[in-house]
This record gives structure tokens, sequence and C-alpha cells, in this order.
């Protein structure tokens, strides 16, 4: 795991969570149980707080970061995807933020509510619960139905069995040889 203590804060990470050797986890981060924080992944509680909840995926790529003296608040079994940066005050439980979505300072994000790929969720903008938003600036486009549900815990529960995966087996350094 890549934790770094900074100023005399440092994260902590639940039972049964995976922290990739490649992402960087510095400052007061805590991360619930049987969690996902993927390759290249980077949380900054540098000078503010992280606190993500139990069952969460932070896939590769994301960035999370906290206010000054604030928190980001993670619920649990949250999904974000590759290449989200978050910088929002609350994203409640089973919410999903898409590949390449982007939530500015003091955003909020609904329970169950999905932030569709490469959506802008603006300073202080609030998401209800159980619509899907899209766009610059994200827009309700409609609400939550049951397949949304069906598909996404699948891949909340696959990001959970991966982690497990993971702290299992490990990753395994190869060297590069050139045939030829």
């Amino acid at each position: 795991m890549s934790l770094y203590r900074f100023s005399g804060r440092e994260p902590f990470i639940g039972a049964g969570s995976y922290v990739s050797e490649l992402a960087m986890v510095i400052g007061d981060v805590r991360v619930g149980e049987n969690s996902y924080i993927g390759h290249g992944a980077i949380l900054r509680g540098d000078y503010g707080t992280i606190v993500i909840g139990s069952g969460t995926a932070i896939e590769e790529g994301t960035v999370i970061h906290a206010p000054p003296g604030g928190t980001c608040r993670i619920g649990r079994s949250v999904t974000a995807g590759h290449g989200a940066i978050i910088h929002a005050e609350d994203i409640a439980d089973y919410a999903v933020i898409g590949m390449g979505a982007i939530l500015s300072l003091h955003a909020k994000v609904g329970y169950w509510a999905i932030v569709a790929e490469g959506s802008v969720v603006r300073n202080r903008q609030s998401v209800p619960e159980k619509v899907v938003v899209a766009g610059n600036p994200a827009r309700i486009i409609r609400e939550v139905e049951s397949r949304d549900v069906e598909f996404w815990t699948w891949g909340k529960q696959l990001y959970v069995d991966l982690a497990q995966q993971y702290l299992r087996e490990g990753m395994e350094k190869i060297g590069f040889s050139a045939e030829g």
C-alpha cells in the first residue's frame, strides 16, 4: 500500500479493503471495510478529511481531495468510475459517479443517484436521490430505474470481489524482455 503521513495526519484502512501499491493515500483518509482503491488513484487528505464508506470502489485514476478544514464524505457501496475528479462535500450511499465525471467543491450527490460519464456537478450543486444526471452542468435526464439498480448492484459486488482477489493474490511485477 502507498499510504503517507502528512503533517501528523495519517490514513486508516478498514479490514478487507484493498489499496493498490500504485495509489497514493495521503493524510486524513479513512476507508471503510471491503473497499477498493484502484491503481493510480490519488486521495489527498492533506488539509481536509476524506471518509469513504464500506464496500466502495474508487477506480483507477480517480482523484479525491477535501477542501481546507472540510470533509469529503463518500458513502457505502459507492462506485467512483475511472478518472473521476471528486472535490465533493457528500456522496450518499449507493451513488454512482461515472468515468471522467467532475464533482466540484461542496457538491452533493444523493442516495442511489447516478452521475453520467464526463458530467460536471458544479460548485454547491446538489443532485437529488434516485436520478440520473448528465452534461455540463449536470442536469436530471431521468429517474433511476430497476435495471440501473440491478446493473450497478452487480458492478458494485464485482469490485468488492476484486478487492478480495487482490488481497489474496497480490500483484507480481514482471520484467520486460524484448524479443527479436
